[in-house]
């Protein structure tokens, strides 16, 4: 049953996967959390941990730069704040990058694209992606870091056509955009979106795979352990 939930989640965390499996596992044994970990651990099946970082930030350019609006902002329902981030994936032919486009209150990704470059035209396919699925953007926040993809002029076009207040970094600290980031790293930590693919063909495959299974069946603890797609669906 582990192996079942590690092919579509390959670094999910023994807790959730606990949570997941809890029926099963009273039908089985009634198999307490802590006799769980020890069989998973005695059988090499818990997670280790890592970390990497590449920079996709250049905040250095002529473009304004805009106001951060979440200070003391409550975030109550889904839709009333985007996080976008950017991270790269590696193939055998070198970077390609992810854009993303994340609820902040419901973290389910609404928006993305994988681009072989980190130029704008990437980043507006991933808001045109999330535009599609929501039609009003009335009090709606676009927030990001102070990278030149989200300054620039034919993306700031586009949120101020739909609407939509832009806000972003004020100081360039990663707590400042800490929601999306965070997803990014469990794509990667929890996917092996880390991992290196043969081709970008590929590499998007495995993105949008991943994505699916992140937003539809991963539970999440800040949700009380419900998926992305279960708050997001919400009435607001």
């Amino acid at each position: 049953m582990v192996q079942e939930i590690r092919h579509k989640m390959p670094r999910i965390g023994t807790r959730k996967m606990y949570f997941l499996l809890h029926k099963e596992l009273q039908q089985v044994g009634k198999i307490g959390r802590d006799k769980f970990f020890d069989l998973l651990r005695k059988n090499e099946l818990l997670i280790a941990r890592k970390k990497s970082y590449t920079r996709t930030t250049d905040s250095y350019h002529r473009f304004h730069k805009y106001n951060n609006l979440l200070y003391n902002k409550d975030i109550v329902r889904p839709n009333q704040c985007w996080v976008s981030d950017i991270t790269y994936i590696r193939t055998l032919n070198g970077f390609v990058y992810l854009f993303l486009i994340t609820d902040y209150y419901s973290r389910k990704i609404v928006g993305w694209s994988l681009s072989h470059s980190l130029s704008i035209e990437g980043g507006l396919l991933a808001l045109q992606m999330a535009v599609k699925q929501r039609h009003n953007h009335s009090g709606l926040i676009h927030h990001s870091d102070r990278g030149i993809q989200y300054c620039s002029g034919d993306y700031v076009k586009m949120l101020q056509k739909n609407g939509i207040q832009i806000s972003m970094t004020e100081q360039n600290h990663c707590y400042e955009n800490a929601k999306a980031e965070r997803v990014n790293g469990i794509l990667k930590d929890e996917f092996l979106l880390d991992s290196t693919f043969n081709d970008f063909s590929i590499a998007q495959q495995s993105v949008r795979q991943a994505i699916k299974t992140y937003n539809e069946i991963r539970p999440h603890w800040s949700l009380n352990l419900q998926t992305p797609t279960q708050v997001h669906a919400q009435v607001a």
